[in-house]
């Protein structure tokens, strides 16, 4: 009996540690991005075309796995259609067109891969690139902060009516379908007079709408794009983006949960990218200030930025911060891990550090690790009063350096990496928090 009880006493410690590990930062007792996601997609042959989508599709139509679909130009999904798409189907974007999908406000998408069977967005190229070819856009009819109920898009899309661009509406439980288990590769193409198109955007999304396990890899955009909306984002991976990984703008209105954004200095582009940019407007007078604006509340996030001599990237300003905090926006994070960045966090230089802005702007229970800062206002190199107050025990963040190595189960495996925090390792730097 004793022998038990004292089994019992043991398995019960070793797994409160297993949770303890769990805690911040991406969790799951088993490694969620095995085996759905790819770390090497440029080394993968998916095969030649068999089936052509191109122009509108108005009518009811599935992608079946035994074929592989090349996205010829701009492809727009209209007129109420629903897009099924079955799992292990391979779609490919045309170089040549930059082929693209739209899914446009009243039409839907339901692409429910499974972990073992992903749907994969790639690109047409023997040798693949960031931007090789557009990416995948879906429009719902919930709100946005811009002004009137309907905006649309400007990325140099060509509809052949101005519906199948539009977005936004005053239905937040709105549903534009499932993206489940889905991989977005090489995306992001540049167009001469719109800029970048970005691998995922949702614009107006509501949160009836399912956006789960989406892995966006080698965009030469933004991995991850938000135009307002009300959306619930759950295990999302951004993998080596060249801009940002998650961009939330005009309204939008999320919760994301378990998501992680891999960075390197060495594919970023000359911008300024950053793992989270949350902003309220590009430009003021598009925006509605009476309406609900940009409101994230991240829980469990790993931002990480893979360096081989972060001092040395550091000084030749190849790494900036994690995340940048815009005007007139509110952001919450909680239970994540920021390692590797320069700062880890940057508020815009318009948000003056008061109560009312402080009470909007909460960092909680999370590990700054290895970054050189924490939390800075733009412009001001002197941040010792928000150093202390989000170091303060009743923020409970930590304050830290440490390697990869002893931080995550495993960094660097290149086809399998885990970004899981190594058991007790939060625990032992505990010691570091200032009070």
């Amino acid at each position: 009996m004793r022998t038990i009880t004292l089994f019992a006493l043991l398995f019960t410690l070793v797994h409160g540690n297993s949770i303890a590990q769990q805690e911040k930062g991406i969790i799951g007792y088993n490694n969620w991005l095995n085996p759905w996601t790819e770390f090497k997609p440029n080394k993968i042959d998916y095969g030649k075309p068999t089936q052509i989508l191109s122009g509108n599709i108005s009518k009811d139509k599935t992608l079946h796995k035994r074929d592989i679909y090349l996205l010829l130009g701009d492809v727009f999904v209209t007129d109420s259609t629903v897009l099924t798409i079955e799992p292990g189907t391979v779609i490919i974007g045309d170089y040549k067109t930059k082929g693209s999908l739209t899914i446009s406000k009243n039409s839907a998408i339901i692409a429910d891969g499974t972990h073992t069977d992903p749907i994969i967005f790639t690109s047409s190229r023997s040798v693949k690139k960031p931007g090789d070819w557009g990416g995948v856009f879906i429009l719902g009819d919930a709100p946005t902060s811009k002004f009137g109920n309907e905006s649309s898009l400007n990325y140099g899309l060509r509809p052949t009516d101005f519906e199948s661009i539009s977005y936004g509406g005053d239905n937040p439980d709105h549903s534009s379908g499932i993206l489940r288990h889905v991989r977005i590769e090489f995306a992001g193409k540049r167009t001469k007079d719109y800029g970048y198109f970005n691998g995922l955007t949702l614009a107006g999304v509501g949160q009836q709408t399912i956006v789960e396990n989406i892995m966006v890899s080698y965009c030469d955009g933004n991995s991850f794009q938000f135009y307002g909306g009300s959306v619930i984002l759950d295990k999302l991976v951004s993998y080596k983006s060249s801009r940002n990984d998650y961009d939330f703008n005009y309204g939008t209105q999320c919760k994301i949960i378990n998501s992680l954004a891999i960075r390197s200095p060495y594919v970023s582009s000359s911008d300024v990218p950053r793992s989270m940019y949350v902003s309220a407007y590009d430009n003021i007078e598009d925006a509605d200030l009476t309406k609900a604006q940009t409101y994230v509340n991240a829980e469990n996030l790993t931002l990480i930025n893979l360096s081989s001599d972060l001092d040395y990237d550091i000084q030749v300003g190849l790494v900036n911060e994690a995340i940048y905090v815009g005007n007139d926006t509110s952001f919450m994070i909680d239970k994540s891990v920021i390692s590797g960045f320069n700062p880890a966090v940057v508020f815009d230089n318009k948000i003056m550090i008061n109560n009312e802005n402080l009470s909007k702007l909460k960092f909680t229970r999370t590990y700054f690790n290895n970054c050189n800062g924490n939390i800075f206002r733009k412009g001001y190199t002197n941040n010792d009063d928000l150093e202390s107050w989000y170091g303060s025990r009743a923020f409970d963040n930590v304050y830290s350096k440490g390697p990869d190595s002893e931080t995550f189960i495993d960094a660097h495996t290149a086809t399998r990496p885990d970004y899981r925090l190594r058991i007790n390792r939060i625990i032992a730097s505990n010691d570091t928090t200032d009070d």
